[in-house]
């Protein structure tokens, strides 16, 4: 019996047993796709509901947040410099393709690294980094701040858009109408964080979660073991991807992290306002934080009410 068939008959036990599908949750985009592309849910169903967590950072960044970058691109003579994924971001007015193509300096980088070689070459430039990801970007962005004041570049900022998976976790974990059996933990935020960061589903919620790689291997893998965890009547933190993740994590990229961030409430899009799940510059390091050098009124970009 192959590993996918031992899935399907574990599967079918448990769903029998339950009367109802198991539901499963992914929580990061690139398993969402990788999924989408093995053809798993429909592979799996009816005896597995593989559902879609918060998913990529442009996928939860707040629709307060486009508004908040635009309206940054409209105000100030500056240059934007972003990932590819956010050029065709929507806003109320646009996008910032569309302001693009209307004139405005909008240039795709990416890494922060080269926007920093950049700002040292045209110190005339004024440039603002938008700041998106999880914590496998933001050590990088840390990076780049920190050596950006060596250099003693003062034409270089950034828009801090940046997001923290746990706090986002507990708010699933705690919504009564979510209702999963188990989850699907990120591999790319894991090997950034560790295994350890992940341990309070377990014990606090009473919830199954496994650290997946991106693999065909690293996923059947770690829904076998969300499966057995699930059979056995165990609630823990397991890892499938312990050739990249740790317990502990990455502590020299959480060290540069906490030395140039700190953690602050965060709009997130379906989930809302949550408590310490964004990073924003400390204050040492606010010579390069974008909001203060370059405030945007709040009427400017707040949502529309409903």
């Amino acid at each position: 019996m192959n590993l996918l068939e031992a899935i399907r008959d574990m599967a079918s036990r448990l769903s029998g047993k339950e009367g109802r599908s198991i539901r499963l949750m992914e929580v990061c985009g690139t398993h969402t796709v990788q999924i989408s592309r093995m053809g798993l849910r429909s592979v799996l169903s009816p005896y597995v509901e593989l559902r879609s967590g918060p998913g990529c950072p442009v996928c939860v960044t707040h629709q307060a947040d486009v508004e908040h970058f635009l309206s940054l691109a409209r105000t100030y003579k500056v240059t934007i410099a972003t990932f590819g994924d956010m050029l065709k971001v929507p806003g109320r007015r646009g996008s910032l393709e569309r302001w693009r193509a209307e004139g405005a300096d909008v240039r795709v980088f990416y890494s922060p690294l080269d926007v920093l070689e950049l700002a040292e070459q045209r110190r005339d430039l004024p440039l603002v980094f938008l700041g998106v990801g999880f914590e496998t970007t933001a050590p990088l962005c840390a990076f780049t701040i920190k050596e950006a004041e060596k250099r003693g570049i003062k034409n270089l900022s950034f828009l801090s858009l940046h997001k923290l998976i746990p706090p986002a976790m507990r708010v699933l974990c705690e919504d009564t109408d979510v209702q999963i059996d188990g989850f699907l933990l990120p591999g790319h935020v894991s090997t950034i964080i560790g295994k350890r960061a992940f341990e309070f589903i377990g014990r606090d919620y009473g919830i199954p979660s496994v650290v997946a790689g991106f693999e065909e291997g690293d996923i059947l893998k770690a829904i076998y073991m969300l499966l057995n965890q699930i059979t056995e009547g165990r609630a823990e933190t397991e890892n499938a991807y312990e050739r990249l993740v740790k317990e502990e994590g990455n502590v020299k990229a959480q060290a540069i992290m906490e030395e140039v961030f700190e953690a602050d409430r965060s709009l997130w899009r379906g989930l809302g306002l949550i408590e310490r799940s964004g990073l924003k510059i400390r204050g040492r390091y606010a010579a390069f934080d974008a909001r203060e050098k370059y405030p945007v009124e709040a009427d400017e970009w707040k949502e529309e009410a409903g």
